[in-house]
């Protein structure tokens, strides 16, 4: 299951989660941001259970943007109990965005 985190609901989304949270800060008007959409999508199904993943408008959730100081999109954060874990930027393929989870999750 994908997520829609915003300003709204970050805090007990995110950073109140009792799993990891992957957050895709993306745009509408990104063709990065679009082409990693599916890649996205795929991964919450494949991780379900072990890792909670949702989108963040950059456009829409600016307060966001400016905290997490997001500068390119697509921007990928990884957070564990309210603190950014592993922070990746850019398009990438399925084999190497898991690699980067896995990494990040196997971290104490």
């Amino acid at each position: 299951m994908e997520y829609t985190f915003t300003t709204e609901n970050f805090e007990e989304e995110v950073l109140h989660s009792e799993l990891p949270v992957l957050v895709d800060f993306y745009a509408d008007w990104c063709m990065p941001c679009r082409m990693m959409a599916p890649v996205v999508e795929k991964l919450a199904e494949e991780f379900e259970g072990k890792l909670k993943v949702g989108k963040c408008d950059t456009e829409a959730n600016m307060p966001l943007v400016q905290k997490y100081r997001v500068a390119s999109i697509p921007c990928f954060k990884i957070f564990r109990n309210g603190e950014v874990i592993e922070s990746f930027v850019g398009q990438m393929g399925t084999d190497e965005f898991v690699e980067k989870i896995e990494g990040a999750l196997e971290r104490p």
